[in-house]
């Protein structure tokens, strides 16, 4: 197969490709040379998508799929057990962040026993089997899960039958968190919210707390179990995650005022009734997936921002994120001084953090830092 034109980074669009072997299959791995038929690497190959190849290595020489899976995973665990130490501290984080670890269009999160694939790409999804072996030599006794999203499915073009099972319980730092990859948004649990978990507990002592888009509960636990906080409320509008969050503060034995509510009304009607939080956190869904959405999501990230400096008493932290890959660092801290403009307050940003170092992101792949977590003081 040869290019038309090449990029810096490890995806090449269809307007890029020259002459196609008309061998070559979708969701094949193939060999890609460049327009002067130098070697140019072997990349996964699905002339449906837009990203019409996912390059796995530079160079075309002798390639083993197996070997090759069984060194990308192996290098990837690691990574995560070796030099991260993250089995001190939980037993479920990501294993594989899609081109932060070289497999492209796959992520692997681990929750105990169960391991969760998620697929964002149709070669990825054929080598499944051969991912679970090189996963097996690793954790023999794990349980896998497949996910992708339905538009995943649509785009890439093929079909994850779902694969129900038992969930199982982790713990992250001595919370205990009831997780079913089976089920729910995403692989089912974000792991990649970890370390701001964690640093929210030195805010959250005698604080009546507000954890928005609280999904299973995550920041919330850890205010009530570990941070001392007076009393903690969780807004989430799926009921199903709900259901679960009230799972997770049974079996942490506190107690959470649970809500089912859309954020916005909720939090528009907290600020009517007068009610005043010392802490809160915003932890929306991804609001900007396109740049068609762009402009709908961007209100929607300064009116929720807005309303919930509203509801902060003065002096009182949020904690606000975005997990939308293609929001700049500088966007989303303009639509946080836009939001304190409209709201009144002031507001001093006194850290940033991303993602866990179990999500790392390349060079040439800045999407990869996909989520930004604000911590602000409202004056």
């Amino acid at each position: 197969m040869r290019l038309r034109s090449t990029a810096s980074g490890h995806q090449l669009y269809k307007r890029m490709l020259g002459e196609v072997d008309p061998k070559a299959k979708p969701g094949d791995i193939v060999a890609i040379y460049d327009r002067f038929d130098a070697p140019y690497g072997i990349a996964l190959y699905n002339p449906r998508s837009l990203i019409a190849l996912r390059l796995l290595t530079r160079g075309v020489g002798a390639f083993d799929p197996e070997a090759f899976f069984n060194e990308r995973i192996a290098t990837a665990v690691t990574f995560r057990r070796k030099i991260l130490d993250l089995d001190s501290r939980s037993d479920a984080y990501r294993l594989v962040h899609d081109h932060g670890d070289g497999l492209p269009g796959l992520v692997v999160d681990r929750y105990g026993d169960c391991i969760a694939l998620e697929f964002y790409s149709l070669g990825m999804f054929k080598q499944a089997a051969r991912i679970e072996r090189a996963l097996k030599l690793q954790f023999p006794q794990a349980r896998f899960f497949h996910r992708a999203s339905p538009h995943t499915q649509e785009m890439e073009g093929f079909r994850v039958d779902p694969n129900k099972g038992t969930g199982t319980r982790v713990k992250e730092n001595g919370v205990t968190f009831i997780v079913d990859p089976s089920t729910g948004y995403k692989t089912g649990f974000f792991t990649d919210q970890r370390e701001n978990r964690a640093a929210l507990l030195q805010f959250t002592k005698g604080k009546k707390v507000l954890d928005v888009c609280s999904y299973t509960g995550g920041f919330g636990l850890y205010a009530k179990k570990l941070g001392g906080a007076e009393e903690v409320t969780a807004v989430e509008l799926d009921p199903d995650a709900g259901a679960i969050l009230k799972m997770n503060a049974n079996a942490n034995q506190v107690r959470i005022d649970a809500v089912t509510a859309d954020a916005f009304p909720y939090l528009r009607q907290a600020a009517m009734n007068s009610k005043r939080y010392g802490v809160i956190i915003l932890d929306p869904y991804k609001l900007i997936a396109n740049q068609e959405g762009y402009a709908l999501g961007r209100q929607k990230y300064i009116d929720l921002n807005r309303l919930g400096m509203v509801v902060l008493e003065p002096g009182g932290i949020l904690v606000t994120c975005s997990c939308s890959g293609m929001l700049s660092w500088d966007e989303f801290t303009q639509f946080v001084r836009t939001a304190a403009g409209s709201a009144g307050r002031r507001v001093q940003i006194f850290r940033k953090s991303g993602a866990g170092p179990d999500h790392p992101f390349t060079a040439d792949h800045p999407e990869g830092e996909y989520l930004k977590v604000l911590w602000c003081r409202v004056l």
